[in-house]
């Protein structure tokens, strides 16, 4: 250890001799210590001598005495004494001593002008040599109360020799050397003994030669070398590591996490876990990383890391790289394309996927027969219809959302078009085929830094649907030119959107289909009748069209008939079958049935088609499944529109019904329903309320419940509202909710129109996406005047015709209507005789006057006359067929007390046209008819 040649020799010869010196500066510090406090001390005390005195009671007084010296030197001397200070002197404002501790200097002016500072009013303090040694005095001004000078006074003190002090301490200070000389001594062996061990005895020399050595062989590899602590500092970088790393030249002791490198590099580096060649990016480069933990002498450990420059192979990484982005994009076109089952929104969508991370700006054309369902035909007209732009603004595109294109041939999106190949053009300001389509328009593209195109035809089962436009940007920081690699992924990302946007078509066509079939169904419009003033709407579920309808039918007796009706399901099978349904309710109105009777027969037809459906599907004769407990088990179906579950099953139609006669003579309404919702009735004084009425089952259960009718009379200017269930139930809302919500809507104006109305409960009521079809009826009632209705009761004699005949003429001439008096009087007579020949009491006869003069004759039998060709040679059987030549229209209906047979008549004469058998001709052959 004491081996000078070592270096723990060394080291202990250094820390010797630094001991040594720091014992000698202590000592040093100790001796001027000891002098600044002596001269701090005498200054401290001179001003206080000095300050004191000034201040004390007496001396300003004694200053403005007639002997001034006499009395302040008594008090300077004592003044001295007390405070411990050398002298006191009290001295004129001109420098003239009044006091001083040698009475010779009494009188005599003050050497210096050290005073004159005091003079200007503020307390002086100098340090000075005398003879005696150095010394301090302070000088202080005796002021007035009015801040005038009086006189100074100045107190000086003799600094002590530091010299004395030092001594005194002397021992004291060897002893503490002593004892740090040999308590560092004792420590350096310590310290050198450990170096000893850790440096294995080698001298300086040696251990340069190993340390040149190592950091030749360090900085002299082509590997980048880490050394890392444990708590992920870097504690060497090699000169490799810092240019593939680019590391700050402040480097070392800063934690790896704080030097800008990648992520995934950062976290691996400081992890301190083991990793063999894991290419990671360091800036431009790929770096092969290699970490290896380590724990010296069983110290924390560390990890020495080696960096390898793979950048050679950054070309193939890339192209991995963008196959794997385009693989991720091609899976997220599966996902975001074709969300929808609409043509437009699923253009929208391929461009919203294409850009950014395909192209800077994506435009999406469709032919124009693609927008209607239908599929393009080989060699048609190749009108294209811009469905989407994505990337630029639309006002910056040549051609905007909406406008109709047709390309030049020769240009790029005609010959991708004709060849249904995709056509690359790398550089568009080298192609003139390109500019051909518009010269000022492609010039506004080029001038936006538009540079590269490829242009791909949106292709189905191999029929081109339309063309989609990928467009690359001169200043785009994530792509180059397209190149011809592009090509196979353009074709492939559009292949999948033309899928979807040939399904979206498909379903335009059978959407479209089965919208038009519906809508050709329904009624086209309303006719004419005076009884009610009707409003209608009608909306098809987002989902597809439903089996919703309505009709308005217009009945014998100045009546009217509502109808409202709901088939469970979507599609086409729905709209057929409703289409059905109200033919149906047409020919069985026909009979002029009442509600109940119309409802039952309309049970009986869809329990027959059940029937036939279920044959068809084999689910047997009964038209239900096996597994089928009744007809009112299993509750109700999601979708089936608030019609029992079982109903929505495979070969049972299931269907609602309501139907509803209003007369305006009375004012009385009379309805049934089959499983549909009962309406609203709106009171001419706004008030508005649910008639109860009876539910049946609903169509095609057999007739297992019985149909119940309900009679309302409503006041002329009262709204009857009818409607489906899809206006009140939806998933997002029970029945209950909705009828309350449509209880407020109508009663919000109770002076609406019709058609007001409808739009008011539409507007409340809709939801954003109907999930089922809404029918809604609104019909105002009006009543027929009294002075338009004439009613006359018929005796069973004969001879009671001419008078009701006379009655009838005077009636018709009251009104006007004195055209029609001779086929009137004619329908009349013949009615009448047969009532009173086959009829039976009561009979009665009634003139209505409305659009059409309507002559009803009823009696109690329900015996049905029957329109017969008489021969040449019968007497009679000619009246009915007159009745059926001079009348518009006749029939007859049944009562609960018989029948009523009425007639229509054209309020201006018209009749049909002459022809063979016609009225004039009957007459001519038959001029004696005994029933007139």
């Amino acid at each position: 250890m004491l081996n000078g040649h070592s270096v723990a020799g060394q080291v202990l010869v250094l820390q010797l001799a630094l001991a040594v010196l720091l014992v000698v500066a202590a000592v040093l510090a100790l001796v001027f210590q000891a002098q600044d406090a002596s001269t701090r001390e005498a200054r401290q005390l001179s001003v206080v001598g000095a300050e004191s005195f000034a201040h004390a009671p007496g001396t300003r007084a004694a200053i403005r005495s007639a002997a001034p010296g006499a009395l302040l030197q008594p008090q300077a001397e004592a003044a001295r004494r007390a405070s411990g200070v050398d002298h006191v002197v009290a001295f004129r404002p001109d420098g003239i001593r009044w006091t001083h501790p040698d009475p010779r200097l009494i009188g005599k002016p003050v050497a210096g002008g050290s005073y004159q500072r005091a003079l200007q009013g503020d307390p002086y303090t100098s340090t000075f040599t005398s003879a005696l040694g150095p010394a301090v005095h302070t000088t202080v001004p005796v002021l007035e109360r009015s801040g005038e000078l009086v006189g100074p006074v100045s107190a000086g003190v003799r600094v002590q020799r530091a010299n004395a002090q030092v001594v005194d301490q002397l021992p004291l200070l060897l002893g503490s050397a002593a004892g740090a000389l040999l308590l560092v001594t004792g420590g350096a062996a310590l310290v050198s003994r450990r170096l000893r061990r850790q440096t294995r005895g080698l001298h300086p020399a040696e251990m340069r030669r190993m340390y040149d050595h190592h950091d030749a062989v360090l900085h002299a590899v082509r590997e980048g070398v880490l050394i890392l602590s444990s708590d992920g500092r870097l504690l060497l970088a090699n000169d490799e590591a810092r240019r593939l790393l680019e590391l700050p030249a402040d480097a070392e002791r800063r934690p790896v996490t704080g030097l800008g490198l990648e992520p995934q590099l950062s976290a691996l580096l400081s992890s301190g876990r083991a990793a063999t060649d894991e290419v990671l990016l360091a800036g431009d480069r790929l770096l092969a990383v290699n970490v290896r933990p380590t724990a010296p002498h069983g110290e924390a450990a560390g990890t020495v890391v080696t960096l390898r420059d793979t950048t050679e192979l950054r070309a193939l990484a890339g192209r991995a790289g963008v196959a794997q982005e385009r693989l991720k994009l091609i899976y997220d076109a599966g996902l975001r394309i074709g969300t929808t089952l609409d043509v437009g929104r699923t253009a929208e969508e391929l461009a919203a996927v294409a850009v950014p991370r395909f192209a800077d700006v994506v435009t999406v054309e469709l032919l124009e027969p693609v927008l209607r369902g239908d599929e393009p035909a080989a060699g048609a007209s190749a009108e294209l219809r811009r469905m989407a732009v994505d990337g630029v603004p639309e006002e910056s595109a040549i051609y905007r959302v909406g406008e109709v294109l047709r390309y030049v041939p020769g240009t790029p999106m005609a010959t991708g078009l004709t060849s249904g190949r995709p056509v690359l053009v790398g550089d568009l300001r080298g192609s003139d085929a390109w500019r051909r389509q518009d010269p000022e328009g492609t010039q506004r593209v080029l001038d936006s830094g538009i540079r590269s195109l490829i242009a791909v035809p949106l292709q189905a089962r191999g029929v081109v649907l339309g063309l989609a436009n990928y467009w690359r940007s001169a200043a785009s920081d994530a792509f180059d030119a397209f190149e011809e690699e592009d090509l196979a992924f353009a074709e492939e990302l559009t292949a999948r959107a033309a899928v979807a946007v040939d399904n979206a078509r498909r379903y335009t066509r059978e959407h479209t289909t089965a919208v038009t079939l519906q809508r050709s169904l329904l009624p086209q419009t309303l006719p004419e009748q005076s009884a009610l003033e009707v409003a209608h709407r009608y909306l098809p579920a987002h989902a597809g069209v439903g089996g919703d309808w309505f009709d308005v039918i217009p009945l014998p007796g100045a009546r009217v008939a509502l109808v409202v009706g709901d088939v469970v399901g979507h599609g086409l099978h729905a709209a057929a079958t409703m289409g059905r349904l109200r033919t149906a309710v047409h020919n069985f109105s026909a009979l002029d049935l009442p509600p109940d009777e119309l409802l039952n027969h309309l049970d009986e037809l869809v329990t027959h088609i059940d029937t036939d459906e279920a044959r068809a599907a084999g689910l047997g004769s009964g038209g239900r499944g096996a597994d089928d407990e009744g007809p009112w088990s299993g509750g109700t179906d999601g979708d089936t529109d608030g019609v029992p579950a079982h109903l929505g099953r495979t070969g049972i139609t299931g269907a609602t019904c309501l139907y509803a006669i209003y007369d305006p003579v009375t004012g009385r309404v009379t309805l049934a329903t089959a499983g549909h919702p009962g309406p609203a009735v709106i009171r001419p004084a706004g008030t508005v309320s649910f008639p109860e009425v009876p539910v049946s089952p609903p169509l095609g259960l057999g007739g297992s419940v019985p149909v119940e009718i309900t009679e309302l009379t409503l006041s002329e200017g009262s709204r009857l509202v009818l409607y489906t269930d899809g206006l009140v139930e939806n998933r997002d809302r029970d029945i209950a909710t909705g009828l309350e919500q449509l209880r407020t809507a109508l009663a919000a104006g109770a002076d609406r129109t019709p058609e007001e109305t409808c739009s008011a409960v539409l507007d409340a009521m809709l939801p954003d996406h109907p999930s089922d079809d809404i029918a809604l009826l609104v019909a105002r009632t009006q009543l027929l005047e009294p002075a338009r209705v004439a009613e006359w009761e018929v005796s069973s004699d004969p001879a009671a015709v001419a008078p009701v005949r006379a009655a009838c003429l005077r009636m018709l001439e009251s009104w006007g209507l004195a055209a029609i008096d001779f086929t009137t009087e004619l329908i009349l007579s013949e009615l009448i005789t047969n009532a009173i020949r086959y009829g039976a009491q009561p009979i009665r006869v009634r003139l209505l006057y409305d659009r059409a003069l309507i002559c009803e004759v009823s009696d109690g039998t329900s015996a049905s006359p029957h329109l017969r060709r008489a021969a040449t040679t019968d007497e009679g059987g000619r009246g009915l067929f007159l009745v059926a030549q001079f009348a518009q229209r006749w029939g007859t209906r049944y009562t609960p007390g018989g029948k009523v047979i009425w007639t229509e008549q054209s309020l201006d004469g018209g009749r049909p046209e002459p022809g063979p058998d016609s009225a004039e001709d009957v007459l001519d052959q038959w001029d004696d008819v005994p029933a007139l």
